[in-house]
Formats: structure tokens, C-alpha cells, sequence
């Protein structure tokens, strides 16, 4: 038997008898111990279910939630518009498209457990969109804090809300080594304008600035005007010493259009030039492999598809653009055009993510 101290309310020291082998707060009054929370209870995956190859998984994803629950639940999934689906922050993006193409194919869902059939859906994935489905309100404040912490790291500098609500159109640029493309899209995801520009003498000789100027004054004479400027944020690391021609490279590309497309800003102080992360865009779009980001043309193509085949398509080309736009994409297949793919994608991710996702 040993003692053991506990200061208590009033700066009293209180001495308690702890058995050998026991723990303090198997011995601590009730009084002593932290207060039972009283917030409403979430469905946790339980740890021996958490396999996600396990066949019997959908079957516990049913006896996690009541009658009611599941039918609250399944009529969501049944009956919300692919719109009201990406209301909820866990099925934007592919994973609402994927649900509607799962309905169309195989009817409505019967159980909770179908829902482990649809792309993109794994056990714990499947019990966190349900949870929010069923707590639409707890989501909402957990999806405005996770927004505002996910704008800070993805975009540069920090915008006000009522500018990004407020925008009308963008021009996403990005540029590499050999290139610089950009994308015109409005509010409605319609592509105003798409193209690329070579710039491959650039990293040629000793860096001269007259000569970026030149180059990048031709570049900015061709891109329209717009509310915002987008561009590409590449996170290289200062401590590989072989790429820091790649570094000073872009950080003077950067700084050109920096100085160049925020024509006003010494007048009014608005920024109208933003950086945005590369990988946070391939996140949205699930182009990460670890840390490392893949090719976005497949995506590209698809969505040049899906603007000719469907009514509702995820991103507007105009029909009178869509054959040349077309012909531009097969001509770079051979290239490996980076940069004029992920013009596009960026700023879909803008609007997506930035814009969007701000308004109530």
C-alpha cells in the first residue's frame, strides 16, 4: 500500500491510499474525474471491423445504425441530386458522380452494405458518409472549420470571402520549363479561353531579367482579362542544391507575373495574383500517389468528353471552341502538356474549393 497527493479545489492537499498494482484513477472519488461528455454519439468504426478487404465488413455497416437511421440514410442516397450530394463535404468530387452512376446502373440502394459496392468506398469511408448524412448540422460547422484551415494552405495570400464570392471569371496559369499555359473559365465552369505558349529559351544562358521580361510581357498581351490570376505553386526543397536552376527559374516566372498581372495593386492593395498548391489540387482531383502528383491528361480527356456527352457536364466547353480545343489536346497527347492540363484542372480545383465551397 502506498499514498499518494492530489491537490483539490480550494489549494488543499488530499492523501489517497493506492493498493499496490492499482492505478490512481481506479481509486480517485468520482468527483475527481473528468465529467462524462455530453455531446451526441457517434458511430466510431470499431477496430475489428476496420479491415477493409474483409467480406463481412458491408454486412456490420447495416448493424451500425438503427431501422430509422438506415432509412434516413438510403433515402438520401436514393434520392439527392448529384448537387445535393456534393452538399456533403465527403462526397464531392467523384465520389457523388460514382453513387449516381451506381443508381442509374443497378437501381436504388436496398442496404447500407450496397454502398460498399460503388467506387471509391471502403468500410470507414461508408460509416464517416453516413454519420454526416445523419448529423448534417455537426458536419456543417466540422466542413466551414475545415474549409477556412484548408484556403489558408491552399491558397496564397489570404482573400477576403466576399472577393471570392463575388468573382465572375479566372485565368489559371501555370508554367514549366518549356511552357506557359493558361485557362479562362467563369462562374458556370465555361472555358473562355485555353492555351499554351512555348517558352523553352528561358532557362538558356545566365538568366537574364530583360529577357524574362520580354518574354512574359508577349505572354501576358495574350491572356484576357479576369477577377483573379491563378498560379501554379510548386513546392521544390532549397536543400537540393542540383535543382536550384529549376528554383530561380520559377521563382522569377513568379515574380514577373506577380508584378505584371496586379497592375492596380499599388493603387488599391488588392491582390488580384494568387498562388495555389500543386499537390492540393491533386488531391482534389486524386491524382496523388504519396507525395508524388500524376499526370492529369486522362482527366482532361474525359472531361472534354463528358462536355459533348452529357447535359449537366462538370466543366462547359463552348460548341463552338469544343473541335479546336479537341484538335489542341490530341496534338499535345504526344508532348506529355503538363502545364496546359493543369491549367484546366486548377482552376476547376479554384472554384471548386475556393469559391464554392464559401458560399452558404
Amino acid at each position: 500500500m502506498s499514498v499518494c497527493s492530489l491537490l483539490v479545489a480550494g489549494g488543499r492537499w488530499r492523501c489517497f491510499p493506492v493498493p499496490l498494482g492499482s492505478s490512481l484513477f481506479q481509486v480517485l472519488p468520482n468527483s475527481y474525474c473528468r465529467k462524462k461528455c455530453t455531446a451526441p454519439k457517434k458511430i466510431i468504426p470499431n477496430a475489428a471491423f476496420c479491415d477493409e478487404n474483409t467480406k463481412d465488413s458491408g454486412n456490420e455497416l447495416d448493424k451500425l445504425f438503427s431501422s430509422e437511421q438506415q432509412a434516413s440514410i438510403l433515402h438520401v442516397l436514393n434520392t439527392a441530386s448529384n448537387k445535393e450530394l456534393e452538399a456533403f463535404r465527403l462526397l464531392r468530387g467523384r465520389k457523388s458522380v460514382n453513387i449516381i452512376e451506381h443508381r442509374e446502373k443497378f437501381g436504388p440502394f436496398q442496404h447500407l452494405e450496397s454502398l460498399m459496392n460503388v467506387p471509391l468506398f471502403q468500410y470507414k469511408t461508408a460509416i464517416q458518409v453516413c454519420n454526416s448524412i445523419l448529423c448534417p448540422e455537426t458536419e456543417g460547422k466540422k466542413r466551414k472549420f475545415q474549409d477556412n484551415r484548408l484556403l489558408r494552405k491552399l491558397i496564397k495570400p489570404e482573400i477576403e470571402r466576399e472577393r471570392l464570392k463575388a468573382v465572375t471569371s479566372i485565368v489559371s496559369i501555370v508554367f514549366g520549363t518549356r511552357r506557359i499555359a493558361w485557362a479562362h473559365l467563369d462562374r458556370k465552369l465555361a472555358v473562355l479561353d485555353w492555351q499554351q505558349n512555348d517558352c523553352c529559351q528561358l532557362m538558356k544562358g545566365t538568366y537574364l531579367s530583360s529577357v524574362y521580361l520580354q518574354k512574359i510581357s508577349s505572354v501576358i498581351s495574350k491572356i484576357p482579362t479576369a477577377d483573379f490570376y491563378i498560379l501554379e505553386k510548386i513546392g521544390l526543397s532549397i536543400q537540393n542544391t542540383s535543382r536550384f536552376p529549376l528554383l530561380l527559374h520559377f521563382h522569377i516566372m513568379e515574380a514577373m507575373l506577380y508584378a505584371l498581372l496586379n497592375k492596380t495593386f499599388a493603387q488599391d492593395g488588392q491582390h488580384r495574383v494568387l498562388s495555389m498548391n500543386r499537390n492540393g489540387v491533386g488531391k482534389h482531383f486524386e491524382l496523388m500517389i504519396g507525395d508524388t502528383r500524376t499526370s492529369g491528361k486522362e482527366l482532361v480527356k474525359q472531361l472534354l468528353t463528358e462536355s459533348v456527352l452529357k447535359e449537366d457536364p462538370r466543366v462547359i466547353f463552348p460548341k463552338e471552341k469544343i473541335v479546336r480545343y479537341r484538335q489542341m489536346f490530341s496534338s499535345t497527347e504526344q508532348k506529355r502538356a503538363e502545364e496546359l492540363y493543369d491549367s484546366l484542372l486548377q482552376a476547376v480545383a479554384f472554384y471548386e474549393l475556393a469559391v464554392f465551397d464559401t458560399e452558404p
